[in-house]
């Protein structure tokens, strides 16, 4: 039995009450067989756009793709995108279908689509129609192309990444024969727009078994993300790694929350790693400046699926900076400039977290400890101190944001006028002297207090 909303039982019930055999199908059927809740209830009936337009009418309709059969019918603020059964032929852009031909065969319909999990279709009088095999699937967790998986994947390229995705997704395996045709006709993904290309990646990245697909099928990967050729198998040559850089990456990736910018970056904050590699005399591997170069490449791959700027930006800053000490240096790491006392430590520290959400603001502050914490998770057992040390800075993070906010020039208890008052002439004197204030205040030498700040003002101008 499938728990479908009232409102999508009643859109079938008008199309049957109206001649018409309707079924939901695909992703929403897939999805409730799982226990999951669907996004979107999709529906498939003989009936024709115009004849769905008639049983719905007094409704809004859209007429999403009128010519391919498909129109979304909004009842009472409920999409349901209504489709007729069709047959397709001729992939000539290894994407979308030469023609589209109605037909009145429910098996017909399901025989296109890409995967038994989402060849399958349910109404209240008929049950499940499972022609291939879908449900079986699901209880096997495998993901298995509908007929020839050759044919599907040279129907339409996005269907590989489609089948990886899922596997990500639902933690599934896929069909030996799937895999396979997916690996040989990899090189087709090229055809397949940028756009729908990241969309399938972030959905794929942000999947429980995430990393699982990123080792086993980056030779499929690698075509949309070149970049992730040379660091597959590159050994790191280190004690504090157990993996190479890929196998690292994707164990940071698994690491790292669910979410799309954080896993991008997890992925990508080592991709300068293989134009950096170099070994010592006593054959430790070293990445010097990695994180440096990796940041405009990481920009480039963003940039180049079509990301939005903002996005773009935030991924590289955090490549750059995940290396970035926030915390004093440790025993083994130029000791020589530790801090001495607890004291000592606690303003250094304050000084850099403040200087940090200064300039990546709160939200993106705990992403770059987050994507800290990843990765130190991804590097050898023995060496995963840095764990630790990212709950002590998230929770002092936390201390300083619940005080009076001081992260920028604009924060500070006076400001320009308040110099001029004092005798300074505009110009940048003014801009030096407020920023060597706030410097003050980050590393906790001044109070942000208005009479400390321009007592300080004015010894400055005395000097």
């Amino acid at each position: 039995m499938i728990a479908a909303p009232a409102l999508a039982r009643e859109a079938i019930s008008r199309l049957q009450a109206a001649g018409f055999p309707a079924y939901l199908v695909g992703g929403c059927v897939r999805d409730t067989l799982l226990g999951r809740t669907p996004g979107d209830w999709d529906i498939t009936t003989a009936a024709r756009p115009e004849q769905v337009e008639a049983v719905f009418a007094g409704a809004r309709v859209i007429e999403t793709g009128r010519k391919h059969g498909t129109v979304t019918v909004l009842l009472e603020g409920l999409p349901l995108e209504i489709t007729t059964f069709r047959t397709e032929s001729g992939y000539s852009d290894h994407r979308h279908p030469d023609a589209v031909a109605f037909t009145p065969s429910l098996r017909e319909d399901l025989a296109r689509r890409d995967f038994t999990i989402n060849a399958m279709a349910w109404s209240p009088e008929a049950g499940l129609t499972d022609p291939f095999g879908g449900q079986e699937d699901l209880e096997k967790k495998l993901i298995r192309c509908v007929g020839d998986p050759m044919q599907r994947f040279q129907e339409d390229a996005l269907r590989i990444l489609r089948a990886l995705r899922f596997s990500a997704q639902l933690d599934f395996m896929i069909d030996p024969a799937t895999a396979a045709a997916a690996l040989t006709l990899r090189h087709s993904l090229a055809l397949v727009s940028r756009e729908r290309i990241a969309v399938e990646l972030t959905k794929l990245l942000c999947g429980p078994a995430a990393r699982r697909i990123l080792v086993e099928f980056w030779e499929i990967l690698a075509v949309p993300l070149p970049e992730l050729a040379p660091m597959a198998g590159l050994d790191q040559r280190s004690k504090y790694h157990c993996y190479d850089v890929l196998e690292h990456s994707a164990a940071a990736v698994e690491a790292a929350p669910p979410e799309p910018l954080l896993r991008w970056a997890a992925l990508l904050h080592d991709v300068g790693k293989p134009g950096c590699f170099t070994l010592d005399e006593a054959g430790q591997g070293h990445f010097y400046g990695h994180p440096k170069r990796g940041a405009p490449m990481a920009r480039e791959i963003m940039t180049r699926l079509r990301f939005d700027k903002g996005t773009v930006q935030r991924v590289a800053t955090l490549v750059e900076l995940h290396d970035y000490p926030i915390d004093p240096p440790v025993e083994g790491q130029n000791a020589e400039c530790k801090p001495q006392n607890a004291d000592a430590i606690r303003r250094a520290e304050e000084r850099a977290v403040r200087k940090l959400i200064g300039r990546l603001g709160e939200e993106d502050f705990f992403r770059l400890l987050a994507l800290k914490r990843a990765d130190s998770l991804a590097h050898h057992p023995d060496c995963r101190g840095r764990v630790a040390v990212c709950a002590r800075i998230a929770a002092l993070a936390r201390e300083i944001l619940a005080q009076p906010p001081c992260f920028t020039v604009k924060d500070l208890a006076i400001d320009g006028n308040d110099l001029i008052s004092l005798g300074y002439a505009r110009g940048p004197e003014i801009g030096k002297t407020l920023n060597a204030l706030l410097e003050g205040v980050l590393s906790g030498a001044l109070p942000n207090e208005r009479e400390s700040l321009l007592a300080e003002a004015e010894k400055r101008k005395q000097c």
